[in-house]
C-alpha cells in the first residue's frame, strides 16, 4: 500500500475502523492518499462553492413542512435535476419555491 499518511494496510485499517468509514468512504480515502485527485480550477471551485453555500443555507434553515401532490413524472425529473446538481431534490424543490417567491 502506498499511501502518504498510513505505513501499511493494518494501520489504515485500525484508523478507517476507528472513525467507522464505510467502504466507500475507504476507497475515497485510499484514493485521495494515493493521490489521484486533483484540485478544481478556481472558477469552478468558486461555482462549486457557491452551490454548496447554498445548499447549507437551506438544510441549517428551520422551515415549515408541507404536503405537496407532484405527478411522478415531475418528481421523477425533479429528482434527476437534483443528483445532476449534487442536491436533495427536496432542497432543490425548496430552492426553486424560493427563487420563484423572492422574484421580483
Amino acid at each position: 500500500m502506498n499511501t502518504k499518511k498510513f505505513q501499511d494496510r493494518k494501520e489504515f485499517e485500525a484508523w478507517a475502523k476507528r472513525w467507522k468509514l464505510d467502504d466507500e468512504e475507504r476507497e475515497q480515502l485510499l484514493s485521495v492518499e494515493r493521490g489521484e485527485w486533483k484540485p478544481l480550477p478556481k472558477k469552478e471551485f468558486e461555482k462549486m462553492k457557491k452551490r454548496l453555500q447554498t445548499a447549507a443555507r437551506f438544510t441549517l434553515r428551520k422551515s415549515k413542512s408541507i404536503s405537496i401532490r407532484l405527478t411522478s413524472v415531475d418528481l421523477e425529473r425533479i429528482k434527476s435535476k437534483a443528483i445532476q446538481e449534487g442536491l436533495p431534490y427536496q432542497t432543490l424543490i425548496g430552492s426553486i419555491i424560493h427563487k420563484y417567491a423572492h422574484k421580483e
